[in-house]
């Protein structure tokens, strides 16, 4: 990528749900803002999500991402009148662009470099537990309740990765019993099954997630965004393959300037300083 390409989305105006950044930019904050609705999905808020994500691969200032939803719910999902219902009378082609829209946000989420913390209070549920599943780190809270709808409105559970997220972060069975019988998963049920990283007191949430965010956002930025890289990359690697792959991208990390400040810090016994290049 040419340095031409890049670009500061610092001053990037969302619209259909809220994006801030700290004031240098490097952590950003994505808002599902439709607080009285608990925060439902739209044909338009997919869309314009899924080219947030794909914009930010040209992001020269933003190095880490958190996702939230604003008053106390992370999101309900599809909304039922604005997209469920337009759904029941859609033909097949149009029910297959919108399926692969769904689909090329969780892409776009998996494919941007910065790593993304999705900060869970609240109802997470249908598309809003996929937005969350596809983020790399997930904070809840004890109020956290997440559901994977889709059984019950007569859908397979096979939507935006499911099948292929769900087994791979809590287990196969257990994925399987979500995903048949759409019950909610309980904040502490998803944090001993591995889907949350930690649970943290409601008031605190954003802040935790946006302390820890920074402290990435801080860090070899360049090395995260290989690490994300070939964590995804590698579920379908043979193991040589993979050793492979993973022995190129550390030598290119080595190459890195960060990879030699990190050096010349420790030896003079003092914090390294990251840049990301």
């Amino acid at each position: 990528m040419s340095d031409q390409a890049l670009r500061p989305f610092r001053e990037y105006v969302a619209t259909h749900f809220r994006f801030e950044t700290e004031s240098d930019g490097k952590v950003a904050t994505i808002t599902l803002d439709r607080p009285a609705k608990k925060n439902p999905l739209t044909f338009e808020s997919y869309a314009e999500l899924r080219d947030l994500f794909r914009s930010l691969v040209y992001a020269s200032d933003v190095k880490a991402i958190v996702v939230a939803g604003a008053g106390g719910n992370f999101s309900s999902g599809g909304d039922v009148h604005e997209i469920i219902g337009p759904l029941t009378r859609m033909d097949a082609p149009g029910l297959l662009a919108f399926t692969r829209m769904t689909g090329d946000l969780v892409l776009a989420m998996r494919r941007c470099p910065q790593p993304i913390v999705a900060a869970v209070d609240g109802v997470c549920a249908g598309a809003g537990a996929m937005i969350a599943l596809a983020a790399d780190v997930r904070f809840g809270t004890p109020n956290a309740t997440t559901a994977f709808l889709f059984a019950r409105v007569g859908l397979a559970g096979c939507d935006m990765g499911a099948c292929t997220l769900l087994p791979r972060t809590i287990g196969q069975g257990r994925a399987a019993e979500l995903l048949y019988t759409a019950r909610t998963m309980s904040a502490e049920e998803g944090f001993a099954w591995g889907f949350f990283n930690r649970l943290v007191a409601p008031e605190s949430m954003l802040s935790d997630a946006r302390t820890w965010a920074r402290a990435l956002a801080d860090g070899p930025t360049f090395a995260h965004a290989m690490t994300k890289r070939l964590l995804y990359e590698e579920w379908s690697l043979e193991l040589g393959v993979a050793l492979e792959a993973e022995a190129q991208a550390q030598a290119i990390c080595m190459q890195t300037a960060d990879f030699k400040r990190a050096y010349d810090a420790f030896v003079v016994k003092r914090t390294p300083k990251f840049e990301g290049n």
